[in-house]
């Protein structure tokens, strides 16, 4: 039986921010199980292991994005 909460997740690929030592790494097409009601996001502990792979080989990334930042404080 499977519980209300676990209904309301469905299978996507989202993108993950992570932020590092100062810098922001975006990891795209990361499969993940998305609550549609809430937006909360769980992954699996293989993705987790292999995202993190990703960021601590600092294997050459697909691309580069330009982020703006914005100071909520101000």
């Amino acid at each position: 039986m499977q519980s209300h909460e676990q209904e309301n997740l469905a299978e996507k690929r989202v993108t993950y921010t992570l932020q590092l030592d100062g810098q922001v790494f975006l990891l795209e097409n990361v499969p993940a199980r998305v609550n549609e009601e809430s937006g909360e996001q769980l992954f699996a502990p293989s993705t987790v292991e292999r995202l993190q792979q990703m960021i601590l080989s600092q294997e050459a990334p697909d691309h580069f994005a330009k982020v703006p930042v914005y100071n909520y404080a101000t």
